[in-house]
């Protein structure tokens, strides 16, 4: 039988698209194998440390919504000691990434804001998880500003430690700018530098300067973002996997792993400029002292609700 040439290129065509077919389902299958070997080498290494910690894994009741416009909207919060009852978060933020931007932008809501929680009246923000963990904490951000969260993810000071330095061994770097020592159990000294896990913590709790709690907020948004310039620029998406495995045990969380890994790679993908703002807004607060609740920021809640809701691109009817 005699073969065309037109066959013949028929039949080569064919190879030619069953080869790059083979070849990318190749390396779908080597990456995703890859993947999941340094996740569990991530989870093997940071077992191994947080049972020395002692670090406890807490069931969380959390009835997060899902963002209507597809943004994905993690509650964070940093606790002074994970699983007691008497622990008020003294950090807390709202992480927003959307995926069709590639936009990250995350919200400090300051912890001595004074606020009504759901059953227990007005008190500061920080209350709320010592009176009902993290879905106590989402519900008084819906009943006070009409903002929906869909996931959160809780850590402990001495988890926030040793992630630092597991993640990133080389440390973070920062610009401190006066010497800082009160009550975080170490000197750090001004100027540029990479501070360790412990050292770290210290500088995102420091509070004791002219600029109190709203120092602290700018250092931990400015933290925030350099974590998120140290992933992009050093670690890189083949990282991932490894990192996704190293961070979990040393947080309590209800994101799954198939989105952390989604969003992750998104993330380390895009621009990772990383828009900031901090509840109460300037202007839109007051100092005030009540009895058996102490120094408040009393704030205009119609006007930072209404600031809140378009920079998180939220419009409840």
């Amino acid at each position: 039988m005699v073969i065309s040439g037109r066959d013949r290129k028929k039949s080569k065509i064919k190879n030619v698209i069953f080869l790059t077919l083979t070849i990318m389902l190749s390396l779908v299958v080597v990456t995703s194998v890859y993947a999941y070997f340094e996740y569990k080498q991530g989870v093997k290494e940071a077992m191994e440390l947080t049972d020395k910690l002692d670090i406890p894994n807490e069931e969380v009741e959390f009835k997060g919504v899902e963002d209507s416009i597809g943004n994905v909207n993690i509650l964070l919060l940093g606790v002074d000691a994970r699983g007691s009852e008497s622990s008020r978060s003294d950090t807390i933020m709202i992480f927003q990434y959307e995926p069709e931007t590639g936009t990250s932008k995350i919200v400090s809501i300051m912890r001595d804001t004074y606020v009504e929680i759901p059953g227990y009246n007005k008190q500061k923000i920080n209350a709320a998880h010592a009176l009902g963990g993290a879905e106590l904490v989402r519900e008084t951000i819906k009943e006070n500003f009409d903002i929906d969260v869909q996931y959160y993810a809780t850590i402990d000071f001495s988890g926030f430690s040793h992630l630092i330095d597991t993640t990133f061994p080389d440390g973070i770097q920062v610009e401190v700018e006066n010497e800082m020592s009160k009550n975080i159990g170490l000197t750090l000294y001004p100027g540029a530098q990479k501070l360790n896990g412990k050292e770290l913590l210290g500088y995102v709790r420091f509070r004791h300067d002219s600029q109190n709690d709203f120092g602290r907020v700018e250092r931990q948004q400015e933290v925030m973002s350099q974590i998120a310039d140290e992933v992009t620029s050093i670690k890189g998406i083949t990282k991932i996997p490894n990192m996704i495995g190293t961070i979990q045990p040393f947080i309590n969380t209800n994101i799954d792993n198939q989105t952390i890994m989604s969003v992750g790679t998104e993330f380390v993908s895009d621009d990772t400029n990383i828009e900031n703002l901090r509840i109460p807004i300037d202007g839109s607060f007051t100092s005030k002292t009540y009895d058996g609740v102490g120094e408040v920021l009393d704030p205009d809640l119609k006007e930072n609700r209404e600031v809140l809701q378009k920079f998180l691109n939220q419009n409840p009817a």
